[in-house]
């Protein structure tokens, strides 16, 4: 089985820090790329942060320069350092990998559970 878990949500103050982290455990051979989307009530879901195995990141216009998503290849974690939060970044958070469980099969998408983002004016 593959396991993604997702920890550090909760309420903050506009213009405070929250760091997430999700720990992708379980069978797995590699992970090409891991990222951070979010859906607020009644909106779509849309991708945050994303990042390769090799480094390459890419950031929602909405978040750059305020959000950092970090990889730590060797205990297949990633980590998204949300600073100077608004009241819009309120939402729940889902991790996500795409990675394979053997070298053999194709890369698949798995998601976490979700942890609530709550920004308060």
């Amino acid at each position: 089985q593959v396991q993604l878990v997702e920890s550090g949500g909760g309420l903050v103050q506009a213009g405070g820090s929250l760091r997430l982290s999700c720990v992708a455990s379980g069978s797995i051979f590699s992970i090409n790329a891991m990222g951070w989307y979010r859906q607020a009530p009644g909106k779509q879901r849309e991708l945050v942060a994303g990042i390769t195995s090799g480094g390459s990141t890419n950031y929602a216009d909405s978040v750059k320069g305020r959000f950092t998503i970090s990889m730590d290849n060797a205990k297949n974690t990633v980590a998204l350092q949300m600073n100077s939060l608004k009241y819009e970044d309120t939402a729940v958070y889902y991790c996500n990998a795409d990675l394979r469980r053997r070298s053999y099969v194709a890369y698949a998408s798995y998601w976490g559970q979700g942890t609530q983002v709550t920004v308060s004016s």
